[in-house]
């Protein structure tokens, strides 16, 4: 059985590397390379939630450690915001099975939640906290989430639609509350349908809903996708790219080509500025 693991995980690595170097690793190390995430002496904290994307991230610091050129390290951190055990099983049976050594913590967060109308933003600001604490207490000074293509151009087009703006998820970011803390989003250029593609062909189960509402997420999923603001971008861009299949790069280019000379108005360090404010200079 051990030995089966061990191949079980070497398949899995050699497909990174090889099956899906286009797809997965150039993109990775495009990211990293293109948006600076790494630089020598950095201890990174790779935060894992125990879904696809996290832990295909952690594989793929572990390939970099291997082939990259940049002096870094990583830690693999856990967080136990209250996971029902069956969850936190699938996790440790994960990680054990990729090898991937992991450090868990606990936190208090779900019961924190629990009485909320919508704990996901609340909670997804504790876990970010608690995780900065803890890896700030290890000594990193970056925390790695594992952010994808397709939750970049859907925030973009959420926030166009539903916050009357334009912004976009950064590659990185300093914490405002942490001094000397960074984040980073090394997926940043992966799509999600690539890492889909990557955990079915090594036949992984990752858990989809890491948290105490897993049972009622998967009771109401077909209502909850529905109404779920996200999943509303998600078929849009799908129904989109049916005709045009370039448009999710499209909108992602979009933000990167702002001509500030053929916008009405735009904010920068909190103050407005309107196109009238120089139009007669």
């Amino acid at each position: 059985m051990a030995e089966e693991k061990k191949e079980k995980c070497r398949d899995v690595e050699r497909s990174i590397i090889k099956k899906y170097r286009k797809e997965i690793w150039r993109k990775f190390t495009k990211a990293i390379n293109e948006y600076e995430l790494i630089q020598d002496g950095d201890k990174i904290a790779v935060c894992i939630s125990g879904g696809k994307d996290s832990m295909l991230m952690a594989k793929l610091f572990q390939e970099l450690e291997r082939h990259g050129k940049k002096n870094f390290e990583v830690v693999f951190l856990v967080m136990n915001p209250g996971y029902n055990e069956i969850n936190s099983e699938t996790i440790r049976n994960n990680a054990e099975m990729l090898r991937v050594p992991i450090i868990e913590f606990e936190s208090p967060i779900f019961d924190a939640v629990v009485e909320e109308t919508s704990p996901c933003y609340l909670c997804a600001r504790m876990r970010r906290g608690y995780l900065y604490s803890k890896a700030k207490e290890l000594g990193c000074n970056k925390i790695a989430l594992g952010h994808h293509f397709d939750d970049v151009v859907e925030t973009i087009l959420m926030g166009m639609m539903y916050g009357s703006q334009i912004q976009t998820m950064m590659p990185k970011l300093h914490s405002t509350n942490f001094e000397g803390m960074e984040l980073i989003r090394p997926l940043y250029l992966i799509r999600e349908k690539d890492i889909i593609h990557w955990t079915n062909y090594n036949e992984l189960r990752f858990i989809r809903c890491a948290c105490r509402f897993t049972e009622k997420c998967v009771a109401e999923e077909e209502e909850e996708d529905k109404s779920s603001k996200r999943e509303e971008m998600k078929q849009l861009i799908k129904k989109l790219e049916e005709i045009n299949p370039s448009v999710a790069m499209n909108i992602f280019r979009s933000v990167e080509n702002v001509n500030l000379a053929t916008v009405i108005a735009y904010k920068q360090d909190g103050v407005k500025h309107h196109f009238l404010d120089d139009y007669e200079h």
